[in-house]
């Protein structure tokens, strides 16, 4: 069985304001009028012979993403996570949650993809590499030097696969100098985040490296709770959260992928956008004349190369280049596009109506 597991829980604080710890990222229309959940949701959907998604989401969240799932018809079974640990405590409980010979599919609920059809065909690739041991994650051939990605070098072929090569290294996030060389070095892929791997192969992976980590995570799920059910939802899987909470935290690249031999690579030439920051929505987005995004009732007058969105009120922009200006109703951003990585939620004791006064 191909089992996708769909990951919701990441906050996307770089989105802040729009993104908010009580309605994060992946329920966001940011690019039209679905939200990036309800986008992964169909492209799972459209894989052949793919099983209902599992999600993987904050139960605080879980009665919103019910709301988005039921308004697009399909089904799906969800764990829900007590406190956030990570994506390699969070898929291994996806993981022992199936059949040891399932194939899962990964994939952050925070991603574009512009060509299904490339994707699909990558995916087998990926799912036929995974069926004979390998962890296999997806490379995206850099446009620019993104000091925001992380990256994967780019090893041997593997023989008897389609387009798969060993991981020769990772790099997470590397300054701009760095990025610039690889993306004119030709042997660096971005690193797309999205993984295929039978489940006994991740998990004994995960023993080797991190044996406390699947052994709370086996203990999360042998001792959840079931949500009731009700008109709104179906129910969903809750791990338990003290078993959850001592689990060592840690991401599928840095826990795993690092650190394993049976690391491959498939490339990924789908048109995959991270939507990690302001900056890769202006990449994505459909720009005007100067070069401008605009979502929303803004305004310009001689703006180029910017990304403005309005919630209700117009927005106002004059004689400005490379900005963000984000009105989320509640809070206003405005950075140089080149600061985007430097964006953080507002600090409670700073925000309007906090009753701290302010040191000095």
């Amino acid at each position: 069985m191909l089992v996708p597991v769909i990951l919701a829980g990441g906050l996307g604080t770089r989105l802040w304001p729009v993104s908010r710890p009580e309605y994060p990222k992946p329920l966001l229309r940011l690019t039209g009028d679905r939200s990036l959940l309800q986008e992964t949701v169909l492209r799972a959907a459209a894989i052949p012979g793919a099983d209902p998604p599992i999600i993987v989401c904050g139960a605080a969240h879980y009665p919103h993403i019910v709301e988005q799932l039921d308004g697009i018809g399909h089904t799906y079974a969800a764990l829900l996570e007590p406190i956030g640990r990570g994506t390699a405590p969070a898929t291994a409980a996806a993981a022992l949650s199936v059949d040891e010979d399932d194939v899962l599919l990964v994939m952050p609920a925070d991603h574009i993809i512009d060509d299904l059809g490339e994707f699909v065909d990558a995916v087998g690739a990926a799912v036929d590499a995974a069926r004979i041991g390998w962890l296999v994650t997806f490379g995206v051939t850099p446009d620019r030097p993104e000091t925001g990605y992380g990256y994967i070098e780019r090893g041997d072929a593997i023989d008897g696969t389609a387009d798969t090569h060993r991981i020769a290294s990772f790099t997470e996030k590397p300054d701009l100098a760095t990025a610039r060389g690889y993306v004119d070095g030709g042997r660096h892929w971005w690193n797309s985040g999205m993984f295929v791997f039978r489940a006994k192969v991740y998990l004994d992976e995960l023993r080797r490296v991190e044996p406390e980590m699947v052994r709370l995570a086996e203990a999360a799920l042998a001792h959840a709770g079931s949500r009731g059910r009700s008109a709104l939802d179906q129910g969903g899987t809750v791990l338990d959260p003290a078993a959850f909470a001592a689990c060592p935290t840690g991401s599928i690249d840095r826990t795993v992928m690092e650190r394993t031999r049976r690391g491959a690579m498939v490339s990924l030439r789908a048109g995959w956008t991270d939507l990690g920051s302001w900056s890769a929505l202006w990449q994505s987005g459909t720009k005007d004349g100067s070069g401008n995004v605009v979502r929303g009732p803004g305004h310009l007058q001689e703006v180029s190369s910017s990304y403005v969105a309005a919630s209700e009120r117009p927005v106002v922009v004059i004689g400005l280049d490379n900005v963000i200006v984000v009105d989320s109703g509640h809070a206003v951003l405005v950075a140089g596009m080149d600061h985007d990585q430097e964006v953080r939620p507002l600090p409670e004791a700073n925000k309007p109506g906090s009753d701290r006064a302010d040191d000095g």
